[in-house]
């Protein structure tokens, strides 16, 4: 059997004849592993030693810079393999869709990431932090990795860096040593008991060296009651949002926070409502937040506007807001109100032999750990219907016939060995400077050094 794209390694180590090419955008793997993870997380990147292992195996194939739905159609896939996976992600943010977003000095979260990860397309941002205030629209996971980045003292990236503990692109450093930005307010529509992070970001954001944390203790009146019957997990977490907000923090707590120079906070019940211009009208100068209240009670709960406003100043805005995919092809059904493949457990609905996994799959929820559990359930649907004989039979030509479309279009994929030689590439770049890489950002470039 061969089958094509994805993030499911099941099928490889499950069914002994199995082939798995994968088809990747960018010239370089991992996704986003590489251009999402937080870059002083590098003990979340270990999977990649697993799909190392996995792209060395012989019956794993990696094919960089083909862009499915672009270089190569996926009708043309599904002729030359047996199965065909689409798991390509989420790869736009949702827009705020209100007055003044446009404005210089307003950004997604997502471009954000994607220029201090290396993301090529976002390798030209260039945020401005020139400002003494930042304000994050969104309280999720990412929105925290982002304040976290914006207020960790230069200093302590430089020690990351003697420590070879981050892959920050080297402009980003750059830029973010110049940074004056010295307050992140986080702001949600909604309150504690409905944040998006998880408990092990909130922990660490609390002990941010250099900064203090920012909560209204009103923001937790009659909290305590509530949570008895939420889940543990929640439980949790925001009980540790409840004693960072009300409780005093003991003698070296307290003098830490007090010899801080910068701070975070967490803004609730405050939905945007325009983005502010500056006197001139050239840039970002605030957003304008209408206050809600809750109504309803566990998943229908829904944030309404109460009727006041307020204003809050800042000269960075970035939206946090969710992500959503994008169609792949015209061929492959897609629900653009959802953002997802309609499927049925992975399988794409009315079209046989393709399958959809990960975010795509089910709507941009959940971390990496979610992601590969989902991609292995879509693995499992897969091999069920080739035991079932769903699949077509016979021999296909795989890689072969979509290497002679490749090359009759002007396509030079780029191989896992060809990426061998970039990594080592960014590797010695790295160790000029202390760090575990230095991550190349221009695919010209690339194909430059391969010789493409």
């Amino acid at each position: 059997m061969t089958t094509c794209k994805a993030g499911v390694m099941p099928l490889a180590s499950q069914h002994p004849q199995a082939h798995v090419d994968i088809y990747e955008k960018q010239p370089v793997p991992f996704g986003l592993v590489r251009f999402g993870v937080a870059p002083d997380h590098p003990e979340v990147k270990n999977v990649i030693n697993t799909f190392t292992q996995t792209a060395h195996s012989g019956r794993c194939a990696f094919w960089g810079n083909v862009e499915v739905g672009r270089d190569v159609t996926v009708p043309e896939l599904r002729e030359a393999y047996h199965a065909v996976v689409l798991s390509y992600g989420a790869e736009d943010h949702r827009a705020l869709e209100i007055p003044g977003e446009e404005l210089p000095g307003v950004c997604s979260a997502r471009a954000f990431v994607g220029w201090y990860n290396g993301l090529p397309e976002n390798r030209e941002l260039e945020p401005d932090l020139c400002c003494d205030t930042a304000v994050i629209l969104g309280q999720g996971n990412v929105a925290l990795d982002v304040a976290r980045i914006l207020l960790t003292p230069p200093e302590h990236l430089e020690a990351l860096l003697l420590c070879q503990r981050t892959d920050i692109t080297k402009a980003a450093l750059g830029v973010l040593r110049q940074s004056r930005v010295k307050t992140v307010w986080l702001v949600g529509r909604r309150g504690p008991l409905q944040v998006a992070f998880t408990i092990k970001e909130l922990r660490e954001m609390i002990q941010l060296p250099g900064a203090r944390p920012i909560l209204d203790p009103a923001d937790f009146l009659g909290l305590q009651d509530k949570i008895k019957e939420v889940p543990r997990p929640r439980k949790r977490l925001t009980e540790l949002l409840l004693r960072t907000a009300t409780e005093k923090p003991g003698p070296e707590e307290a003098a830490r926070r007090a010899s801080a120079s910068r701070a975070w906070g967490l803004r609730f019940f405050r939905s945007p409502q325009q983005v502010l211009p500056s006197p001139d009208g050239r840039r970002a100068a605030g957003v304008r937040l209408a206050v809600t209240r809750l109504e309803g009670v566990g998943e229908a709960t829904r944030a309404v506007p109460t009727g006041d406003m307020e204003d809050l100043p800042c000269g960075l805005v970035l939206s946090s807001v969710g992500y959503k995919s994008r169609p792949v092809d015209p061929s492959v059904p897609f629900d653009s109100e959802l953002g997802v493949i309609p499927n049925v457990e992975g399988r794409v609905m009315d079209v046989p032999g393709l399958y959809c996994s990960g975010w795509v799959k089910r709507g941009p929820t959940g971390v990496i750990a979610t992601t590969m559990t989902d991609s292995f359930l879509t693995g499992q649907m897969l091999l069920q219907d080739l035991k079932a004989g769903l699949l077509p039979s016979g021999p296909r030509p795989g890689y072969a016939a979509i290497q002679a479309l490749l090359s009759s279009r002007g396509v030079r994929p780029v191989s896992f060995s060809d990426w061998e030689k970039l990594d080592a590439e960014e590797v010695a770049r790295g160790q000029g400077t202390g760090k575990p890489r230095e991550k190349l950002v221009d695919p010209q470039e690339m194909l430059r050094l391969l010789g493409h």
